[in-house]
C-alpha cells in the first residue's frame, strides 16, 4: 500500500482539485506499490465522469507503468481520452515514485470537455479555415473492457480479420498485446487464445517467437 501520509496528502489534493474545478473533473489515485493490477483505484473524486469507483481496475496508464522501465516512463499531460459512452475527456497522468524511482502509484485527472467541444464546434467555422482531427484513447471501466479494447486494437494493427490471418500475422498481433501489457491481466491468456483460435501453448510459443 502507499504510505498513509502520502495517500492522505493525495486524497486531500484530489478533493481540492475536484472542488476547484467542479463535477466535470474526476481525480483518481491508483496504488501500484504492490503491483496490484486488478483493483488499483484507492481513491476517486467525481467518479461519475467515467463511472468508476474505489476498487475498480486499471487504465492503460497503469499497465504502462507496470510494464515500463521507471527511467523511461514519463508523465503524460493534457491528452484526450474518451469514456465508454463517448464523452471526451482532457486527461493528465502523473506517476508517483518512491526513493528508488520505482513507480508506486498514479495520480490522474480527467476533465469532461464534451460540452465545451460542442461550443467549440459551433464557433469553429467562424474562426478557423481548417479542421484538425484529434486522436483519443478510451478509458475502460474495468479490466474486461480494457482487455477487449487491446484485443480489438491488435486486430486493427494487423489489418485483417482473424480467419484470414497467417501465423506471422497472429505473432504480430500477440506481440502487440504482450508489449502493451495485456498478459498482465488475470486470465488474459485464455481470452486471447480463444480470440485467435489457438491453444495457450501456441500463444506462449508465439510470444517466445516475437521476442527472438
Amino acid at each position: 500500500m502507499l504510505d498513509d501520509v502520502v495517500l492522505n496528502f493525495l486524497r486531500h489534493l484530489a478533493k481540492g482539485l475536484a472542488d476547484q474545478f467542479g463535477p466535470n473533473c474526476e481525480v483518481v489515485i491508483h496504488d501500484l506499490s504492490d503491483n496490484y493490477k486488478e483493483n488499483s483505484i484507492v481513491a476517486i473524486e467525481n467518479g461519475h465522469v467515467t463511472n468508476r469507483k474505489v476498487g475498480d481496475g486499471p487504465s492503460m496508464a497503469v499497465l504502462d507503468a507496470l510494464r515500463s522501465e521507471p527511467d523511461k516512463l514519463q508523465d503524460h499531460t493534457s491528452y484526450l481520452t474518451k469514456t465508454k459512452d463517448g464523452r471526451i475527456l482532457k486527461s493528465t497522468t502523473i506517476y508517483i515514485r518512491n526513493e528508488n524511482q520505482k513507480v508506486i502509484g498514479i495520480f490522474s485527472i480527467n476533465y469532461d470537455i464534451t460540452e465545451l467541444m460542442m461550443v467549440e464546434n459551433a464557433i469553429k467555422p467562424l474562426i478557423s479555415v481548417a479542421s484538425k482531427e484529434e486522436q483519443v484513447s478510451p478509458i475502460p471501466q474495468n479490466v474486461t473492457d480494457l482487455l477487449n479494447e487491446l484485443i480489438e486494437e491488435s486486430t486493427r494493427q494487423v489489418g485483417k480479420p482473424v480467419p484470414l490471418m497467417t501465423r506471422e500475422d497472429k505473432i504480430k498481433a500477440i506481440k502487440f498485446l504482450n508489449d502493451r501489457g495485456a498478459l498482465l491481466i488475470t486470465k488474459a491468456g485464455d481470452k486471447i487464445s480463444k480470440h485467435f483460435g489457438i491453444s495457450k501453448y501456441t500463444l506462449y510459443s508465439y510470444i517466445d517467437s516475437s521476442e527472438e
